[in-house]
């Protein structure tokens, strides 16, 4: 598996970016959805990667710059055909590798509630994250809850 930045004109990237936010509206009610689109991915303070087995998409994942000492993990997607196989907590792996390469002290994120969230939960909280309070331009509500890693 290699780990390169996501080329947002790659159909591939595209379709499984498609299925994220699909996913995303599905399990939350309207109004609570915090995904990026196209358009937010590819933002000057977005770094975007996939990660690819040959010609083969995984998954994909984003780390947003907050300000010079955070970041956020933003739009974190594994193709159906690969879940529970270790390609997320590879990309989870990749985002903090670089947050700290950054001089990030903390990283955090943003995610939904309910049944449909326990496996991406389960595995923030097994790199360390903590649920803590909303931050950035968030509002907190009872569809999403805030966790945090300290760097």
């Amino acid at each position: 598996m290699i780990i390169i930045p996501a080329d947002l004109t790659d159909p591939r990237v595209l379709d499984l970016l498609r299925v994220h936010l699909d996913g995303m509206h599905a399990a939350s009610p309207p109004g609570t959805v915090y995904a990026l689109d196209i358009s937010g991915l590819n933002t000057p303070d977005i770094s975007f990667f996939a990660a690819w087995d040959g010609a083969d998409l995984l998954g994909f994942a984003a780390l947003k710059a907050l300000d010079d000492v955070s970041g956020e993990v933003k739009s974190m997607r594994t193709t159906q055909t690969h879940l529970r196989r270790g390609v997320a907590g590879v990309l989870l792996d990749h985002l903090v590798a670089l947050a700290r390469s950054r001089g990030y002290r903390r990283l955090s994120l943003e995610t939904g509630s309910g049944d449909d969230f326990d496996p991406a939960l389960t595995l923030y909280r097994k790199r360390g994250f903590v649920n803590g309070t909303v931050f950035g331009e968030y509002a907190a509500g009872p569809f999403n809850q805030f966790l945090h890693l300290a760097l």
